[in-house]
């Protein structure tokens, strides 16, 4: 099986020249790859993860390396961050402003991919050029000046740790290692984007289309873990939460591919059954060239391909191996990542024309990978018969999958030549102020005095220029390059050839809410999502009208949709919770907006008070006529019968009650919420007690009628009207008290009604009010109770059992009313009152005088004193 493999570049400058050192016995070690110098010149060394044991690990130092063919397999995308060192280079050597009169030469050593490799290539930059004595000064010596490498977070961290000893930069172009207490204070320098600006891209990304509902996987190594706890409670708080978190161990030797293999059928699984169409991959260079395993890894039988929108950061590229040529790269089909900002350099892209292994004799690797890139082997090659084409050395690198060989600059490259070019800065001033202060150089550049490359670090932090395509390099205080990061979306067509389309910008210069910038018809999405926009929760959202209530041991994503309580709205997707409408407004019967409520009460224009009016002028009108009937017939002995003027103050009175309902009727004023409660009090206090004092008239007078009774002296006009006024005063300063302390007044009511906002008259103090009703209600008791038993007493001109059934009706009336009025909101209540003092003025007029007005009207002739005594 094959394992993954990272390029790492180590940048080195040093001066060549002759030690002779006696006693100084060495082993020869493994030669550099990848040389170009010559004698005299500042030398660029290198070591390039580049390719990678598929055996048992074998002891370096011990053991010539093994055949590259048989033992080693490289990831051909990596060959091009070599040539940007190469391209770098030799722009730098013919360009006469930086460096005068000194030529660049560079090293570059593979490590394999092995922490062991990796530092006996870092001790061989440290010391001479034909054998390894640390700490001596044999030979020829390589003086190392600073180091670019490497691509991934290990091998960086492994060579820093060497490096540190001897105060050498180091330069970084992949993710930087994570410092610890035991790693304090390394000296290198980030060519890579700030992480800080990555975090906040990937989140800006997934605010902008509301993708709250992702999958993460990260490799397990220390800088995934520092992502996890960065990343998710910054994503949290922004509302984003985890489907799944999944760990990608890191591959190794071939005895660890199986259990790494496993471990990836098991996330594939998981992805793929996942309702989140997001998965934020935040792992090494090679990983992707591991994804593309991913749909022959199912444990499953049958497995629901789902695609995924994959959201990467700028140390992933699209990298294969050999044997994955012809392999499937759809599922990475609208994948977006972020990169960091580069333009394209003049005459890159010839320089990687001319490459050629016939005019390259000095490149170590380009002989293993044109075999793997075209799939051929050179003639000098071949041992016995070899089965495969003959590789020419005519092959075209453009003829090549982007996956195996780009020839267009990467974002790594870019790095790499920047990285370059900002040592070479860095030298040149170092160099102008070294001569400033009397420091001597031969004129050929061969030989420099007294040259501190420690000191190199001071320069670098203060390097700042403009490379060949304008772009700003700089560092900030913190030695990390200030840049900014492009959004690519990925366009892989049906040959699995691919095209990065430039979508958006992270932008370090501008204010952090403007930043992000993105441009949605750009993109182009999955065939799977139709080309809309995918949708990644995990639930639906929740439509206006209903909010979110999280469910239990569930992420906080993942909700029930539940409606809106009575006089609350949700307006927008999504809410957490609803909100009240203002109080001019209620809510839409889908609780999803405010309806503005309407200015109602009891008018003439609506049925309702409409018919009650039509009823109050009916009713008044009959009473009108009742009272001119009684006037007329005032002589007869049944108008004259009970005190005829106390019938006719019961008449008006009851006429009077009728009319007080109009003040119920119409917009409510001051005036008229003063007078309606007090007018009706006092009318219907004044006819209950005209009833009253009938009731006591005809007891009176039964009473007065026997042989010797002292009562006859009470019978008489002055002791009704003496009822009347007293009863009536009473209840009139009850009325006097309310007007005087709590008077009622115009109100508004916006709460009983839901849709309306009810214009009424606030009853003031309401014991005030319960109390005319509760005085009205003990008038109405004593003169039915008193009725009551008077009613069979044996006298023609007895009214007992009239003025009986109207209390009855009365009483009826307003104890149904008290919780009537209690259970009904707005205009109703009015209406309400209303009908109760309709009904038990008309239960007056109608049990007392409709029997009376029937003999006046229709039976005359029995409205006779003599017909009156005969009964």
């Amino acid at each position: 099986m094959i394992v993954l493999v990272n390029l790492l570049l180590v940048l080195l400058l040093h001066m060549v020249h002759k030690a002779h050192v006696d006693n100084c016995r060495v082993r020869k070690p493994y030669p550099p790859l990848h040389k170009y110098h010559q004698p005299g010149d500042l030398l660029i060394g290198g070591i390039a993860s580049y390719s990678t044991f598929v055996s048992s690990p074998i002891d370096f130092a011990d053991e010539p390396p093994p055949p590259l063919l048989e033992e080693l397999v490289v990831l051909p995308k990596h060959y091009q961050h070599i040539l940007a060192l190469a391209f770098a280079i030799k722009e730098i050597n013919e360009n006469p402003q930086i460096l005068p009169n000194i030529t660049l030469g560079f090293h570059i050593y593979d490590s394999y991919d092995n922490a062991r490799k990796t530092y006996h290539a870092t001790m061989l930059l440290l010391t001479t050029l034909e054998n390894v004595v640390p700490n001596y000064v044999c030979d020829i010596q390589n003086k190392l000046t600073a180091v670019i490498g490497g691509l991934d977070s290990d091998i960086s961290l492994y060579v820093a740790n060497v490096l540190d000893i001897h105060k050498v930069p180091q330069l970084i172009y992949g993710s930087a290692p994570i410092m610890n207490a035991k790693t304090p204070g390394l000296p290198f320098y980030q060519m890579a984007p700030q992480e800080a600006l990555q975090y906040e891209g990937i989140l800006s990304l997934l605010l902008h289309f509301s993708w709250r509902w992702i999958g993460v996987i990260v490799t397990d190594n220390d800088n995934g873990e520092r992502f996890l706890q960065i990343v998710i409670p910054l994503f949290s708080k922004r509302g984003v939460c985890f489907a799944f978190i999944e760990i990608l161990a890191k591959i190794g030797f071939v005895t660890e591919i199986n259990a790494v293999l496993h471990q990836g059928a098991k996330i594939h699984d998981k992805v793929m059954v996942s309702k989140a169409n997001i998965v934020v991959a935040y792992t090494e260079s090679y990983s992707m060239a591991y994804f593309l395993w991913l749909p022959y890894l199912s444990e499953q039988e049958h497995m629901t391909k789902n695609a995924k929108v994959w959201i990467t950061t700028s140390q992933m590229d699209f990298t294969s191996f050999v044997l994955q040529r012809n392999w499937d790269t759809g599922i990475f089909h609208g994948t977006i990542s972020f990169r960091i900002h580069y333009s394209d350099l003049l005459g890159f892209q010839q320089f990687l024309e001319s490459r050629n292994p016939s005019n390259t004799e000095e490149d170590g690797f380009i002989g293993e990978f044109w075999q793997q890139a075209f799939g051929c082997v050179f003639p000098d090659s071949i041992v016995g018969n070899v089965d495969g084409d003959i590789c020419t050395g005519e092959e075209k690198l453009e003829s090549l999958p982007r996956s195996f060989f780009e020839m267009g600059m990467t974002g790594h490259s870019y790095s790499i030549y920047n990285a370059v070019y900002a040592v070479a800065h860095a030298l040149h001033a170092m160099y102008l102020l070294r001569t400033k202060h009397g420091a001597m150089l031969n004129r050929g550049g061969c030989k420099l005095q007294n040259l501190q490359f420690w000191q190199l670090h001071h320069f670098l932090k203060g390097t700042m220029f403009n490379n060949s395509a304008d772009d700003k390099v700089s560092f900030n205080q913190n030695g990390e390059l200030v840049a900014g990061l492009d959004i690519i979306n990925w366009i892989i067509f049906s040959n699995q050839s691919f095209h990065r389309v430039r979508i958006g910008r992270m932008d370090p210069h501008v204010p952090v809410d403007q930043a992000f910038t993105i441009d949605e018809d750009a993109i182009t999405w999955h065939s799977w999502f139709n080309q809309t926009q995918p949708v990644s929760l995990c639930v639906e959202s929740c439509h206006p009208g209903t909010h979110k209530k999280v469910k239990e041991g569930k992420p906080f994503c993942c909700y029930d949709c539940i409606l809106c309580p009575e006089g609350k709205i949700a307006n927008q997707e999504n809410m957490n919770d609803c909100n009240k409408c203002p109080e001019k407004d209620y809510p839409s019967k889908d609780h999803d907006f405010c309806i503005p409520k309407i200015v109602t009460f009891l008018s003439y224009e609506e049925p309702l008070g409409l018919s009650l009016a039509f009823l109050t002028f009916s009713f008044s009108f009959i009473t009108a006529v009742v009272l001119g009937t009684f006037v007329k017939h005032n002589n007869t002995p049944i108008v004259k019968a009970n005190n005829q003027s106390l019938t006719y103050t019961l008449l008006f009175s009851i006429l009077l009650c009728f009319l007080s309902s109009l003040l119920f009727i119409g917009r409510p004023q001051k005036l008229t919420c003063l007078l309606r409660q007090t007018a009706f009090g006092m009318t219907f206090s004044v006819a209950v007690s005209c009833v009253f004092a009938k009731t006591v008239t005809v007891v009176l007078a039964f009473m007065a009628t026997r042989p010797g009774s002292s009562m006859r002296k009470w019978v008489g006009k002055r002791l009704a009207s003496s009822i009347v006024f007293s009863c009536s005063l009473i209840q009139a300063g009850i009325c006097a008290m309310w007007l005087g302390t709590s008077p009622p007044f115009l109100d508004v009511d916006m709460h009983s009604v839901t849709e309306e906002i009810v214009l009424q008259c606030n009853e003031g103090s309401v014991t005030i009010f319960y109390s005319v009703l509760g005085y009205l209600s003990f008038l109405a008791i004593i003169s039915f109770t008193v009725a009551f038993l008077a009613r069979k007493l044996p006298d023609s001109f007895n009214e007992a059992k009239f003025i009986t059934f109207s209390m009855l009706v009365f009483c009826s009336v307003w104890l149904s009313f008290v919780p009537t009025y209690l259970s009904t909101k707005g205009k109703y209540m009015v209406a309400v009152e209303i009908f109760s003092i309709l009904a038990s003025s008309f239960g007056l007029l109608g049990c007392i005088f409709s029997p009376k007005c029937y003999i006046i009207i229709f039976r005359p002739e029995l409205n006779k004193k003599k017909q009156l005594i005969r009964r």
